[in-house]
């Protein structure tokens, strides 16, 4: 069985190892018919921590690694939105 990959944003890298990637999916409403977002938030291993908020990552579907841990990070797909902090104080 083929392992699921998605693309999502990171969310979170606060956590050792560890980042929050949201995932989000337009679907169709059943009654209404009008397309929606939905979404879901995925805890994904990241054994260098480097990956920062704000990027897009491509994360891949593993063993468990820990109670809430079952992807992983693959690779970045689009670098993050920092923004240029001056501290002239």
């Amino acid at each position: 069985m083929p392992k699921r990959i998605l693309i999502g944003t990171v969310v979170s890298d606060k956590t050792d190892k560890t980042v929050v990637v949201k995932v989000e999916r337009k679907v169709k409403h059943p009654l209404y018919g009008k397309i929606i977002r939905r979404s879901k938030k995925y805890h994904a291993h990241d054994e260098d921590n480097s990956y920062k908020a704000g990027e897009v990552v491509r994360i891949e579907e593993t063993a468990p690694i820990s109670k809430l841990k079952t992807w992983k990070v693959i690779e970045r797909v689009q670098a993050g939105k920092t923004a240029a902090v001056d501290a002239d104080v």
